[in-house]
């Protein structure tokens, strides 16, 4: 069984991070900082184990927030020399979001300092909130930064629905003043960043799918493998939902000419067990044609009404005339993100976004 996240954050880290502290100034008050940060820590969660050392860090570094970031700066990793890092870090992110508002520039200064340590993404957050414009400013000139886990801040950090983390609700609105950082980082030589991209573009097309699909037709000219792979997992969402533009962009014109006929390997099936999907497809018109095939499971609901999952299936190009036939075999066991119910299902098949097939199943629990 794999360790709980929450350890993540234990006693020892507390001790960790006083020692560090303390090794660098004499106005750390490294005793009340111990003793309001490990009373009752093992009974809390993952975030409010990490609040708690937050907080107590606010009692025990000095009251002057200058003051106390040049004691972080200093406690952070140095050339040769070993600091806070990792998730350490995450509850002095969250002390610099606390403390440091009204010192804007100082405290962005220090998130970028920490981000190579440990993600400031969660910190930022709160100044983009506060100022949109006076932190994209900064944040913006970010993706020029030598260091990719500072370029990646720029696009996870004000990712408008950034998953843990607080909403951004102005940029859920309008999403404009962040796509010149996106568009700034779409070749970046780390996948790790370009994927950073494709996810907040992912976000965007959640509220704004026409923009995102415009965004990505205006950037997939003579795109690199790399740009065109960002591109195509930015629009992933609108490809499942059958986005019409956004299938344009990637060649998945309005299926024509096909005809499909879906068959399950039996009708009923147990929790915890599969289905051997089969799926028939013909092509009956005059040209080649390029197809995306997904599938949606509808989930029974507690009410009786059916909520559709979309899968990824497989691409293909039909030449005229051509009869293809597919398996896929779909596992339906609990997972912590679904309740299931029992009675009937169905496995709907997406050509290119459009319905083409389906069939029904009835799920028993036991």
């Amino acid at each position: 069984m794999p360790e709980p996240l929450k350890n993540l954050l234990h006693p020892g880290v507390v001790i960790a991070i006083a020692d560090q502290l303390d090794r660098n100034t004499d106005t750390f008050d490294r005793e009340k900082f111990l003793a309001l940060a490990g009373d009752g820590l093992e009974v809390l969660e993952l975030m409010q184990r990490s609040l708690k050392i937050r907080d107590a860090l606010v009692e025990a570094l000095p009251q002057a927030f200058p003051e106390a970031a040049a004691i972080l700066t200093a406690s952070l990793p140095q050339e040769g020399v070993s600091g806070i890092a990792g998730w350490s870090l995450l509850p002095i992110s969250q002390y610099i979001a606390l403390r440091g508002l009204e010192d804007f520039d100082l405290s962005l200064s220090l998130l970028r300092a920490l981000t190579p340590h440990f993600t400031s993404e969660f910190g930022i957050r709160v100044f983009i909130d506060r100022d949109q414009d006076r932190a994209l400013a900064t944040i913006g000139t970010w993706t020029g930064d030598a260091n990719h886990h500072v370029r990646r801040l720029a696009s996870e950090g004000t990712r408008p629905r950034l998953p843990w983390a607080m909403r951004l609700p102005k940029l859920v609105r309008d999403p404009e003043p962040i796509l010149p950082i996106l568009t700034a980082l779409l070749d970046d030589p780390e996948g790790y960043v370009r994927r950073s991209v494709a996810n907040s573009l992912n976000d965007i097309a959640k509220d704004h799918p026409d923009k995102v699909a415009g965004f990505v037709a205006a950037h997939i000219g003579n795109a690199s493998p790399e740009r065109r792979q960002l591109l195509r997992h930015a629009s992933r969402t609108l490809l499942k939902q059958g986005h019409p533009a956004a299938l344009s962009n990637f060649g998945f014109a309005a299926p024509a000419g096909i005809e499909a006929k879906l068959l399950l390997d039996r009708s009923e099936i147990v929790l915890g067990e599969s289905l051997n999907l089969r799926l028939a497809v013909s092509h009956d018109a005059e040209t080649s044609q390029k197809v995306m095939i997904d599938y949606a499971v509808h989930h029974r609901k507690a009410n009786g009404t059916r909520s559709p999952k979309v899968f990824k299936w497989t691409s293909a190009m039909l030449a005229p005339g051509v009869s293809i036939e597919i398996e896929k075999r779909h596992a339906i066991r609990p997972i912590t993100t679904r309740r299931y119910y029992p009675g009937a299902h169905r496995i709907v098949v997406l050509v290119n976004g459009q319905e083409a097939a389906e069939a029904d199943f009835d799920l028993a629990l036991e």
